[in-house]
């Protein structure tokens, strides 16, 4: 059964016009052009949960046979915070975690209320580790 989240034929910029705050819309932009720039990949809108991801690869599940096409690394600009998607393990960047600011994070996601909370630079670092060192 295939992944239900899929790229879209949805313009990055209608789902960033469609974010209802005007400070999560600068954000989401400030976010896609950040990530544009250290993926060099084109920003694509992932299935109806509205992921903003850069790139793509596919994998197999462990023990699994069948390939699912994902992003590598991407965003969702949510109501209550925004969720950068990574494909790092996160965790093991403690040193730029303490620098980041203000965000909560899991293995490969970090949850932001708003950009003002966090270190661009620092995110980028994270972005740009998530780049090179992937999971699959």
């Amino acid at each position: 059964m295939p992944l239900a989240t899929q790229p879209t034929d949805i313009k990055v910029s209608d789902y960033i016009a469609r974010i209802d705050s005007a400070s999560k819309q600068a954000d989401a932009q400030i976010l896609c052009d950040l990530m544009q720039e250290v993926t060099g990949e084109p920003p694509v809108v992932w299935g109806d949960h509205f992921i903003v991801g850069f790139g793509q690869y596919t994998y197999t599940r462990k023990q699994g046979k069948e390939e699912f096409c994902w992003f590598n690394t991407g965003f969702a600009a949510r109501k209550t915070k925004i969720t950068v998607y990574l494909t790092c393990d996160i965790n093991q960047h403690k040193e730029l975690l303490d620098k980041l600011g203000k965000a909560k994070w899991g293995k490969g996601c970090l949850y932001i209320n708003k950009l003002a909370d966090v270190d661009v630079e620092v995110l980028r670092e994270l972005v740009t580790l998530s780049k090179s060192n992937q999971w699959h």
